[in-house]
């Protein structure tokens, strides 16, 4: 086996914050129902 021939793999985390001010029900639904991809989460915190 060639040892100078790895592969190597990369991990990155990416974080975005959205405060959104006075959410209607309608708006706070849509987040709600969004279809995201494998892999990526949301937390949704209504205060």
């Amino acid at each position: 086996a060639n040892k100078t021939s790895r592969d190597q793999f990369e991990m990155r985390t990416h974080q975005r914050l959205m405060d959104i001010i006075d959410p209607t029900d309608k708006t706070v639904d849509a987040l709600m129902k969004l279809d995201l991809p494998a892999g990526v989460d949301v937390e949704i915190k209504v205060q």
